[in-house]
């Protein structure tokens, strides 16, 4: 197979994958289990798994008291996205969650740009509009009326921690294994939900007493985790992380579709162009970088070859 179409779809596979978070939570969530139950076992049997194929592959589990301390740092940061997306879902449908929540890309250019004085370019502008476009379109409700502020507020929180997640990789540049790195990642998402359960009301970590409670809990470590994390380290080692980032539109696209597949949540014309605009946004932004550089790179080359005349 053509390694570009392997890693499209191993692109694809990691996408769809984690788009079916709302699939487990809701159904938990109609059996009374609160969200940091669901994110504490979650994480819980995500890094078993992770701690299994690190032994089998014989990777180290040993790490720096520095690294140790940027782990937990990306553990809180991803943590707090979890809890932020997941708490939504009880006040705001999972599709319209899900498609807010993929802001983050802008919200990263925009942090770039402030703290780290990157060039603004007009193409980050206008994702910027595009994305708050959609937004303001998302925030009329799938079924006419406005959407509740605190899942509105508990999501853009979640995506500008995730954003912060993204930020803090990049400029940490920890040289571990992939598997190693989230594996950490991983302990620390525990170690947070479960001092969260402890400080909030209500929030308290309860017993799974039924099988497909446990089916469902599988279901969110193995595929919006596990298979998600190892499909896109693929996709990235084949195709390179722009593409695997574009595929990632897929992600809010499978949320909607099973809200309104498997949910009833309600799809009107506000909803699907509110949708195209954030997924836009999101493209624009990372489809632009790509031409900038390209066009940087024809510019040099131009002027090379004009110097050498």
């Amino acid at each position: 197979m053509n390694i570009k179409l392997k890693g499209a779809i191993y692109g694809i596979i990691a996408a769809v994958s984690y788009g079916t978070n709302p699939l487990g939570a809701l159904f938990l969530y109609e059996d009374g289990i609160n969200a940091d139950t669901v994110l504490f076992y979650r994480f819980l049997i995500a890094a078993i798994l992770l701690g299994i194929i690190m032994i089998v592959q014989k990777q180290s589990f040993a790490v720096t008291k520095k690294e140790l301390g940027i782990l937990a740092g990306l553990g809180i940061l991803f943590a707090c996205s979890s809890l932020g997306l997941f708490i939504s879902f009880k006040y705001i449908e999972a599709g319209i969650a899900s498609t807010i929540l993929f802001i983050y890309p802008v919200i990263v250019a925009v942090i770039m740009a402030v703290f780290f004085k990157e060039k603004v370019s007009g193409i980050t502008v206008l994702s910027i509009l595009l994305a708050l476009g959609g937004v303001i379109l998302l925030y009329g409700g799938g079924s006419g009326g406005v959407l509740n502020t605190r899942g509105v507020m508990l999501v853009l929180s979640a995506s500008l921690t995730y954003a912060l997640y993204i930020i803090f990789v990049n400029e940490a540049k920890l040289k571990l294994p992939d598997i190693k790195l989230t594996f950490y990642v991983l302990i620390f998402c525990i170690l947070t939900v479960f001092v969260h359960s402890l400080l909030s009301d209500g929030s308290h970590l309860q017993l799974l007493t039924a099988p497909k409670m446990w089916f469902w809990i599988g279901m969110l470590a193995l595929v919006p985790t596990v298979i998600s994390l190892l499909f896109m380290v693929k996709a990235i080692h084949l195709i390179g992380s722009t593409p695997t980032s574009i595929l990632g539109a897929l992600e809010p696209l499978t949320a909607v579709v099973i809200g309104i597949a498997v949910f009833g949540e309600a799809l009107t014309l506000k909803l699907v162009i509110g949708i195209i605009l954030i997924l836009t946004a999101v493209i624009v932004i990372i489809v632009g970088k790509v031409l900038n550089r390209y066009l940087d790179t024809a510019f040099k080359k131009y002027k090379s070859r004009k110097l050498q005349y």
